[in-house]
């Protein structure tokens, strides 16, 4: 690759007058403004050294693709994500539940991967591990990036760890190149302990204690084996009490805002044919335990006309769940408030899932529980900065101007739901293939990954 191509992809991202504006001119200029400018900077600037001139930054880079910070970006980063898969607590499929062994392992790993960036790290009293660099302005808020570092069972290798690495990686760049201590505000990124909520049936573990929004009485909750949240902690070493579980709730003075990089976890990027997307907001979601009751009985005594079956009840429940969320204007009553938009949105976006059943005889008829997430919208102001960001990275790797990067609503909950009790929040979405996740079939490309990378480096180098 020649060294006038990634100069030329730099000047793509200022604001140049365009053909249509140029013409407007007195002069009756033509769109060859820019490619004059191009070539003026091309005949004064050394073809080996260019100077990368996106959102100010004053590096110095050599020829080839260095500015592009592949072997960081790209190839360490799917290392990193590939070696991460590999920390599971069970053969054959990856599996990380929170304070299980793997999960331990993969907090320490990440933890080293921070310090190689040279980021100050500690994990707190909940499991989550930070790593954090201060900025030049004394007593500024900081920006905190992060995502989570558990799985489901069998799990892809991509969801959260993508958003953890992704981070760290745009934070090393800014290291190898002597500008980590330019950044005028602190970040700080995070690797959460638990989002999925698969042991303890309890989501955002993780960001909820630091947002301030785990109750007390989550420590008590226990797993299938009857150990609970608490317990799980003190087997680690983390000797957490009602009062240190308030402690690490941040101080809303002290944060500027979060932003969160997740895989799409839906087809829409891929369909569009875009690597980056920025979130306008995240769904709400309702989660609820119910208990059918039934009558335990010989199962080949008892004649069909007289039983009280539960898992049959159930079955029908199941099925007229379905049912209503695939055609909910037909069965759902609507307020004066509600419009015909707001009907339409919801009748096309609705969706719901069993996710377990278990049975067990003589069962009492009562919801014995329930776990809401309200919605959330994306902070107008970080969805701008993380669309330029995108956009400047997909430039960056393609070197032409693209269409404006997609703006999309995440249907799954995400940590950005909880911190968005403590501060502004901003997502940025990364393609997969078919929209998979939560499967060993969930897919992100090299170059998406580089992408991902590329576009948090730009953000951050907004805040030099």
């Amino acid at each position: 690759m020649s060294a006038r191509k990634p100069a030329h992809r730099q000047l793509a991202a200022v604001n140049f007058p365009g053909p249509s504006s140029a013409r407007n001119t007195e002069m009756g200029c033509s769109s060859s403004i820019p490619r004059l400018l191009f070539l003026l900077l091309s005949l004064t600037l050394s073809p080996a050294y260019l100077v990368d001139v996106y959102a100010g930054s004053e590096d110095i880079v050599g020829g080839g693709s260095t500015h592009l910070y592949g072997e960081i970006l790209k190839d360490e980063a799917v290392a990193r994500l590939r070696e991460l898969g590999e920390v599971s607590d069970a053969n054959g499929y990856l599996e990380r539940t929170f304070m299980s062994p793997a999960s331990v392992r993969a907090a320490n790993l990440i933890r080293q991967w921070m310090e190689d960036a040279g980021l100050t790290t500690w994990i707190d009293a909940m499991g989550n591990v930070h790593g954090r660099v201060d900025g030049s302005i004394r007593g500024a808020e900081a920006l905190l990036i992060g995502s989570h570092l558990d799985t489901v069972i069998d799990a892809g290798i991509f969801d959260g760890s993508l958003g953890i690495i992704s981070a760290i990686s745009a934070l090393k760049v800014l290291k190898e190149t002597a500008r980590l201590e330019k950044l005028k505000r602190p970040v700080e990124i995070i690797a959460f302990s638990d989002e999925e909520g698969v042991r303890f049936q309890s989501t955002f573990l993780g960001s909820a204690a630091l947002a301030g929004v785990l109750p007390a009485s989550a420590l008590n909750t226990t797993d299938k084996s009857g150990a609970t949240l608490q317990d799980a902690l003190k087997k680690n070493r983390f000797a957490i009490t009602e009062e240190s579980l308030r402690q690490l709730k941040y101080d809303p003075q002290s944060v500027w805002g979060y932003v969160e990089v997740h895989i799409e976890q839906g087809p829409v990027l891929e369909w569009v044919g875009f690597p980056l997307g920025v979130v306008e907001g995240i769904a709400g979601q309702t989660r609820l335990k119910i208990t059918v009751s039934g009558s335990q009985g010989h199962a080949g005594t008892v004649p069909m006309s007289m039983r009280q079956d539960p898992m049959a009840a159930a079955a029908e429940l199941i099925l007229r769940m379905e049912t209503i969320c695939k055609n909910p204007k037909q069965f759902l009553s609507y307020d004066s408030q509600c419009n015909d938009a707001t009907v339409e949105s919801l009748s096309n976006s609705l969706v719901c899932t069993v996710g377990e059943i278990s049975t067990w005889p003589s069962a009492s008829n009562v919801i014995p529980g329930q776990h809401d997430a309200n919605a959330v919208l994306c902070d107008s102001e970080l969805s701008s900065q993380l669309k330029i960001a995108a956009n400047a990275a997909i430039q960056r790797l393609t070197g032409e101007i693209q269409d404006e990067v997609p703006v999309l609503m995440s249907g799954a909950g995400h940590d950005a739901m909880a911190m968005a009790h403590l501060t502004k929040v901003g997502m940025l979405f990364v393609r997969c293939r078919g929209g998979v996740s939560h499967s060993p079939a969930e897919h992100v490309l090299d170059d998406d990954v580089w992408a991902a990378g590329l576009a948090m480096l730009a953000f951050l180098e907004t805040h030099m």
